[in-house]
C-alpha cells in the first residue's frame, strides 16, 4: 500500500512517545547488532541465560501461572460480569466470528500448528512420569499438551487484556501497559515509570513474536522442502522471514478493520478445513476417545499438575517444555492482551473472560486430539515411522503426518498456506501492538511506526535463528517472561482492587489519554 513518506514522518514525530520508542528501539538494535556480528557468542549467552532462569526461577514461574489462572477463574464467576468495556449501552465493535478469529490468530496461531503433532510425540517418547512408549505415556502426552496450551496461556491474556480494556474504555487511560498500574502507582504512570514499563513490554512483545516468527519460518521451510526443491537451511528461513514480514507490514499499514480482520477470518476458515480433513480421514474414533479421556484427565489433575515441579536429578524436561511455555505466554501477554483489548470494546467482563479463556482453550484441546492423536495412532498402530524423523526435526512434523493421509501433496500445500497466514497475522498484530505502545497508547498509531516495528520483528527473528535456532528462540521467550510476570501480578492486584472498590478508583477528569 502506497503512502506519502513526508506525511508519515510528520505523523510519527507528532504521535510517537519518544522515551518509550528510544528505549525499545535501542534494545532491539543492540540485539540485532550483537546477534548478527557476534553470532556464536550470542548463542552461548542465550544458552546460559536459559539455564540460569529455568534453574533459579522455575518454581516462581510455576506459582505465578497457577496464581494467574486462579484470579481468572474467580473473575469468571464473580458478580462483576455485567460491567461493559465501554459505555453502558455500547455494542461490540466487531462481530463474534471476527472477534474470535482475530484473538485466536494473535494468541496462538503458528505455535499451535508447529507443536500440534510434535509435542504429543515427544511426550510419548519421553514422558515426565510414565514409562516411555506405553499406554500411560499416551495419556500423559495428551494431558501435558492440554496443560501447556489450554487454560493457563489464555488466563495470562485475560489478565492483561481485561485490565487494559477496562482502564482504557471506561477510564480513558492510554491503551498501553502502564495503565495496568494506575490503581497502584497513580499519576506516576504518566512519567518515567510508565515509559520504562511500556518499553519493557514492547521488548517482551518483540521477543515473543520473534520466537513465533522463527518457528513459523522453520515450518514453512520444512513444508517447501517437502513439496519443492528448496533446501531446508537457515538461509532459506531468513529469506522466508524477509518476504513474509514485508507482506505483514503491508497488512499492518492497512489497519485492524481491513487487513488484519480479513486475514484472520480467512485464516480461521483454512484452519477449520484442515482440522476437519484430518479428523475425517484420520482415526476418528481414536481422536474422539483421546479428547474425552484427555479432558477428564486434564481437569482432574489441574491443581496438582499446575503446582508440580520436576525434582528429578539431571532432568531438563520441565525447563524444555513447561517453563519454556510459561515464559513464552508471559512474554506474549502485552502483545496479545493489548491487541484483544483493542478489538473488545463493547463486550462485558463476563463475555470477555468466558470467550477468551474457554473457547480458544477448547479449540486447542481439539487440535491436539486430532493432530497429536493421529500421530500417536500412526506410531502405535500404523506404520510407526513418525517418531524418529519428528524428534530429529520438529518443523517437519505436520508435513510428515500428512504423508500418512489422502491427498498428501495437496494438503501439504494447504498446511503451508495456513502457516504462512498465521505468520502474517502474528507479525502484523504484534507490530501493531508495538506501534500503539510506543505511540503512547494511541489505538491508531502513525504509519511510519508500523513499518519500523514490522521490519524490526522480522530482523529479531532472523538474528535469533542465526544465533542458535530453536534454543535461542526458547531462551528469548523464557527470559522475556521474567519481567512480564511482575507486571502481571501487579495487574491482578490493580484489577481486583478496582472491581472490589465501591467508589470509582479513578477520577475521569484527572485521567489523561
Amino acid at each position: 500500500m502506497m503512502f506519502n513518506i513526508a506525511t508519515s514522518l510528520r505523523e510519527w514525530r507528532e504521535g510517537v512517545s519518544l522515551p518509550v520508542f528510544l528505549l525499545a528501539a535501542g534494545f532491539n538494535i543492540l540485539l540485532i547488532a550483537f546477534g548478527g556480528v557476534f553470532t556464536e557468542t550470542a548463542g552461548r549467552v542465550f544458552q546460559h541465560l536459559l539455564s540460569f532462569i529455568t534453574t533459579s526461577f522455575g518454581w516462581y514461574y510455576v506459582l505465578t501461572m497457577a496464581f494467574l489462572l486462579g484470579v481468572v477463574l474467580w473473575l469468571l464467576v464473580s458478580r462483576y460480569g455485567d460491567i461493559r468495556l465501554g459505555n453502558p449501552d455500547e455494542e461490540p465493535h466487531f462481530s463474534l466470528p471476527a472477534w474470535l478469529s482475530m484473538l485466536f490468530a494473535a494468541g496462538m496461531g503458528m505455535g499451535l500448528v508447529f507443536w500440534g503433532v510434535a509435542e504429543p510425540l515427544h511426550h510419548y517418547q519421553n514422558p515426565p512420569r510414565a514409562e516411555s512408549l506405553s499406554t500411560a505415556a499416551v495419556q500423559e502426552a495428551i494431558r501435558f499438551s492440554f496443560f501447556h496450551w489450554a487454560l493457563h496461556p489464555w488466563a495470562v491474556y485475560v489478565i492483561f487484556g481485561l485490565g487494559i480494556a477496562l482502564f482504557h474504555f471506561r477510564y480513558n487511560l492510554p491503551l498501553a501497559p502502564r495503565s495496568l498500574l494506575y490503581p497502584v502507582l497513580g499519576e506516576r504512570i504518566h512519567g518515567w515509570v510508565g515509559h520504562v514499563i511500556d518499553a519493557f513490554c514492547t521488548i517482551g512483545t518483540l521477543l515473543g513474536v520473534a520466537t513465533s516468527l522463527g518457528l513459523g519460518a522453520m515450518q514453512i521451510n520444512a513444508g517447501l522442502s517437502q513439496v519443492t526443491e528448496i533446501a531446508y537451511d537457515k538461509h532459506a528461513q531468513i529469506w522466508i522471514i524477509v518476504l513474509i514480514s514485508l507482506v505483514a507490514t503491508i497488512s499492518t499499514v492497512t489497519g485492524v478493520s481491513r487487513g488484519i480482520k480479513y486475514l484472520s477470518l480467512f485464516n480461521s476458515a483454512v484452519f477449520v478445513c484442515l482440522l476437519l480433513f484430518v479428523f475425517l480421514t484420520g482415526p476418528t474414533l481414536f481422536q474422539v476417545k483421546l479428547l474425552v479421556t484427555g479432558l477428564g484427565d486434564y481437569l482432574q489433575n489441574l491443581i496438582s499438575t499446575s503446582l508440580w515441579l520436576d525434582t528429578r536429578q539431571n532432568s531438563d524436561w520441565q525447563a524444555n517444555w513447561t517453563l519454556f511455555y510459561w515464559g513464552w505466554w508471559m512474554s506474549w501477554s502485552p502483545f496479545v492482551g493489548i491487541f484483544i483489548a483493542r478489538i473488545s470494546r463493547g463486550r462485558t467482563i463476563r463475555e470477555f473472560v468466558s470467550y477468551v479463556l474457554l473457547v480458544p482453550a477448547l479449540i486447542n484441546c481439539l487440535w491436539f486430539s486430532v493432530f497429536g492423536g493421529t500421530a500417536l495412532y500412526v506410531e502405535r498402530f500404523g506404520a510407526g515411522q513418525l517418531l524418529e524423523p519428528v524428534t530429529e526435526n520438529v518443523a517437519m512434523s505436520l508435513h510428515l503426518l500428512l504423508e500418512h493421509l489422502p491427498w498428501t501433496q495437496f494438503m501439504q500445500w494447504i498446511a503451508l498456506g495456513l502457516i504462512v497466514i498465521f505468520f502474517i497475522t502474528s507479525s502484523d498484530s504484534g507490530s501493531f501492538v508495538d506501534d500503539m505502545v510506543t505511540s503512547g497508547g494511541n489505538p491508531n498509531p502513525p504509519v511510519a511506526n508500523r513499518v519500523f516495528w514490522g521490519i524490526s520483528e522480522g530482523a529479531a527473528a532472523a538474528v535469533l535463528l542465526l544465533a542458535g535456532g530453536l534454543q535461542a528462540l526458547q531462551s528469548a521467550s523464557v527470559s522475556a517472561g521474567l519481567p512480564q510476570s511482575l507486571l502481571l501480578i501487579m495487574a491482578c492486584i490493580g484489577l481486583v482492587k478496582t472491581l472490589r472498590t465501591k467508589e470509582e478508583v479513578f477520577d475521569k477528569k484527572k485521567c489523561r489519554s
